[in-house]
């Protein structure tokens, strides 16, 4: 067993979940810590450790790391796009103050190693929409894009001027049947296979043909892990990494689920979030992640939903 002491920040939402059971299978349950502001998911719960925390509170964030002997920290807490369009300034601050004081901590505490998520909301309707490389016109329209892209720069800055080794990758829309989703705009991803096992039918918030990149949320896990378990010499990027799997429309997406459930319909009222998906790429170019730390996905759509249906409807 490997001897390192991990705290997950923002562990009850849609990755931290899944994340903390991953590391704690790598590390032991003991010597993963999930917290969260809220009340602990009954899975983080009954698997080992958890306290309460609040991303933004830098003094009881120290005391934890102290106390429990933290050698990686992976900052999860973030307000996600179609939530932070609701109150722009409200996500800037949280997304961005966590982050700067989670960076000064682990300069000043010698951390050996801090992982923090960013987007392709990064990308906007200036950026090529198809095959988006890992170096491109990046002009974010969101508050969330605009949060995760000064976030990749300080990150940068952090290893570049005092040796931090924080490592990022640019997540996809993510789908996965153990957490809910936190309020993104491909959120509708996850919400339609609940619905074709629910009520046979789902109403989508984008169009029929909007193409966004996306991932099954073994890979996403699989990748964090991998990107953070990689030797540093292999870390040739400290902007975060583009990651990709596969790229969909709803109406693939539906057709994929009428292969299981026939009678499914699908039917579409494209809101605010349709916007937003339009900036967005409409797939991504990940071969920087490949070539340099050897990532690979193994879902594609169809293994996707065969994994998703399968499971939520036990």
């Amino acid at each position: 067993m490997k001897k390192e002491k991990v705290l997950i920040v923002g562990a009850g939402g849609q990755i931290g979940v899944e994340l903390a059971l991953a590391l704690r299978n790598v590390y032991g349950n003991d010597n993963v810590i999930a917290s969260d502001i809220k009340e602990a998911h009954p899975i983080l719960r009954d698997s080992g450790p958890y306290a309460m925390l609040n991303a933004m509170d830098a003094i009881a964030m120290l005391e934890l790391i102290k106390k429990e002997g933290i050698t990686q920290v992976y900052l999860l807490a973030a307000v996600l796009s179609a939530t932070g369009e609701k109150d722009p300034k409200r996500a800037w601050d949280i997304n961005m103050q966590s982050l700067l004081q989670l960076l000064d901590i682990a300069v000043q505490e010698k951390l050996t190693k801090i992982y923090w998520p960013s987007s392709i909301a990064v990308f906007g309707s200036t950026t090529p929409r198809n095959g988006t490389p890992q170096q491109t016109v990046v002009e974010p329209r969101t508050v969330y894009g605009v949060s995760k892209y000064a976030g990749e720069l300080w990150c940068q800055y952090y290893n570049q001027r005092w040796g931090l080794d924080v490592r990022s990758l640019r997540y996809p829309g993510l789908i996965s049947w153990k957490s809910a989703p936190g309020g993104g705009t491909t959120d509708y991803a996850v919400e339609i296979y609940h619905e074709a096992l629910k009520h046979k039918k789902y109403t989508c918030f984008l169009s029929e043909h909007t193409y966004l990149p996306m991932m099954y949320m073994d890979d996403a896990i699989r990748g964090t892990i991998e990107l953070m378990e990689a030797p540093q010499e292999m870390i040739k990027s400290r902007m975060a990494y583009n990651l990709s799997a596969m790229s969909f429309s709803p109406a693939e997406i539906a057709a994929s689920i009428q292969k299981h459930i026939p009678e499914f319909t699908i039917d579409y009222a494209p809101d605010f979030r349709q916007q937003i998906a339009d900036g967005w790429p409409a797939s991504i170019d990940d071969s920087v992640a490949r070539d340099h730390w050897n990532w690979k996905h193994e879902f594609d759509l169809d293994k996707m939903t065969a994994a998703m249906l399968h499971n939520l409807s036990k």
